[in-house]
């Protein structure tokens, strides 16, 4: 199993793959706002109605190990760091609060950590929120987060008075300033519910590619206006290299094309090095599109290059066995595009039995087709060669 495992982790890290359409570059009008203006001033902006004001690029730092690159986006600008308790088992908290307490900026600093309720039963859900909190903090050796996020809740979570319950005792307790809701599925929905439940902010996944999406902007659009601040995570399609046969992916045009939304307050890319991090924040300082950046936009052919699933669901139909398929994407972007094993892994042991990867088993070829451009056999096969 190692051989093989080896194996598909040498062709998945050599093959990564995204996606992209033809969009418009100049789809919100930022004329008349400073963010366009190439200056040295960092942008920031108001994370929806909390007292919280941060620099449109943040950090994400789920796959990142080396605390001196969390030093160094702390020096380079960056504010508001995304963590969470499954990240690489703990050790990514405990990795943040030892290089913000070592550096003594506590305050200077915003911490944004979530947590996934899964299937936890109704009467466990309270006291499994408060407890998490409090083992999110012992690792992240704070008294306080500034945004407990709840990680993929459905509907029926972010209503349940037992969910709320928690949050405001959360907030009485001075453990976590505010409460946040970060999903991949179903977005526009959730970013509805979410605002209506009375969130403060939504991570959601935003990128080029959803360009086209009218459901997810009017929600977005919808979301900010309720007072909701909005993050954007997966802003770069979710790799750092080139498509089969595809041109690099030009970052700096992904990260600006989202935050010209000015309905996003921040965006959390998940650098790794610092070479990507300085590359990031450069963007900070200006959202014009450069000659390079309206070229990358502009083909006609990035969608077909870049192929992302956006999580529409819509592919489960088509699949006879019930395979929860965008949950099996999820899990072949963190091994081929991040190179993040241990969360593909916990991604792929999320999935209920009878939806689980092994029903693909006795499929020979997989039928299963995407509306976009994501090949989902090839994926599902990749998957297969790794897990079964």
């Amino acid at each position: 199993m190692a051989f093989r495992e080896n194996l598909s982790r040498r062709k998945f890290l050599s093959g990564s793959a995204l996606a992209l359409t033809p969009i418009a570059l100049n789809r919100f009008d930022l004329s008349a706002s400073m963010a366009v203006a190439q200056s040295a001033t960092i942008i920031k902006r108001k994370l929806g109605k909390t007292d919280i004001e941060i620099p449109i690029i943040s950090m994400g730092v789920m796959n990142a190990d080396n605390p001196a690159v969390v030093q160094e986006s702390y020096k380079l600008g960056i504010r508001l760091f995304d963590t969470a308790s499954a990240y690489q088992g703990g050790r990514n908290e405990e990795m943040i609060g030892k290089v913000i307490k070592d550096l003594g900026v506590r305050k200077e600093v915003y911490i944004q950590t979530k947590f996934n309720l899964g299937r936890t039963p109704a009467d466990q859900r309270k006291q499994t929120l408060l407890s998490e909190l409090d083992n999110s903090l012992a690792r992240l050796n704070m008294d306080y987060v500034d945004i407990f996020t709840l990680h993929q809740p459905t509907n029926e979570v972010m209503a349940d008075p037992a969910v709320k319950e928690a949050i405001q005792e959360m907030k009485a307790r001075k453990k976590a300033r505010y409460s946040g809701v970060s999903h991949h599925m179903g977005q526009a929905e959730v970013l509805d519910t979410a605002a209506k439940e009375g969130f403060d902010t939504a991570t959601v996944s935003y990128n080029f590619s959803m360009a086209q999406d009218t459901g997810l902007l009017n929600a977005i659009r919808n979301a900010a206006k309720a007072g909701m601040g909005v993050i954007a995570m997966k802003t770069q399609n979710a790799v750092r290299g080139k498509g089969p046969g595809g041109p690099p992916v030009n970052q700096t045009a992904a990260l600006k094309w989202v935050l010209r939304n000015p309905e996003i307050t921040t965006a959390i890319p998940g650098y790794t090095n610092f070479d990507h991090m300085k590359e990031d924040f450069s963007v900070a300082f200006g959202l014009d599109y450069n000659g390079d950046e309206k070229k990358f936009l502009s083909d006609q052919n990035l969608m077909a290059n870049f192929p992302f699933c956006r999580q529409c669901e819509i592919c489960r139909q088509t699949c006879p066995q019930g395979v929860d398929i965008p949950t099996l994407m999820r899990t072949h972007m963190y091994a081929a595009n991040y190179g993040n094993f241990v969360h593909a892994r916990a991604t792929l042991d999320e999935i209920a039995a009878n939806a689980s990867l092994k029903n693909c088993a006795d499929c020979a070829d997989c039928g299963a087709k995407c509306r976009n451009y994501v090949s989902i056999a090839d994926n599902i096969r990749d998957l297969k060669a790794m897990y079964l």
